[in-house]
């Protein structure tokens, strides 16, 4: 779990709930040793500026394009597209994949709101919750886009990266969760559809 900024709490209850074991990455010790990341909610500016004073930025930049295995919610998903429209000119993103982002382009903490919405791959619909979330305003040929709401993408992925422009931590609903660990490898024996029961975690796997 990417705990320089950011609300990564809940996320970390879930993976636990889950089976997994959980560590907060702080420095590229911690960052050498994961075997999967959550990059959680925050504000993205801050976040990507801590990472580059850390000196993760290019650590994280590089084990991504190597297939570290990457949840991003919200600011996690402004971090990994190729793209910011209205970025500040001290504001990293990773290009990890080929999308374009609007900051807060849902708006403001007064715009905040929660939608139900069809997930490709789930059987019932998906409680969103979106706080100044990012707009996806355009995604490459390779990225699948797996949920819109307004026509626009709010959750992607590409191999073993997924993005949400929501919070799926506060949704109460642990199912993207375990799909994004089953389809990775971490989370075994468990079915995305369940999202009640507790799952198993690979052998010695940290997920952070």
């Amino acid at each position: 779990m990417l705990a320089l900024q950011g609300a990564f709490a809940a996320h970390e209850a879930i993976l636990r709930t889950l089976g997994c074991e959980t560590r907060q990455v702080r420095n590229t010790r911690h960052l050498v040793e994961v075997d999967a990341l959550v990059v959680p909610g925050g504000e993205s500016t801050t976040m990507s500026n801590l990472l580059a004073r850390s000196e993760m930025l290019t650590m994280l930049h590089a084990k991504a394009l190597g297939g570290l295995p990457i949840f991003g919610t919200c600011a996690g998903l402004i971090l990994m597209a190729s793209e910011i429209c209205d970025g500040r000119d001290d504001q990293h993103a990773l290009g990890v994949l080929d999308m374009a982002v609007s900051r807060n382009g849902y708006g403001r903490q007064i715009d905040s709101f929660e939608t139900d919405i069809e997930v490709r791959g789930l059987d019932a619909p998906f409680h969103a919750v979106f706080i100044r979330s990012p707009v996806v305003t355009r995604v490459g040929p390779d990225v699948e886009v797996l949920a819109e709401v307004d026509g626009n993408p709010v959750l992607c992925r590409k191999g073993p990266v997924t993005v949400t422009a929501f919070h799926p931590e506060l949704s109460g609903d642990d199912r993207l969760h375990r799909r994004w660990l089953s389809q990775t490898g971490i989370l075994r024996h468990s079915s995305a559809q369940d999202g009640r029961g507790l799952g198993r975690s690979r052998a010695g796997a940290q997920t952070e």
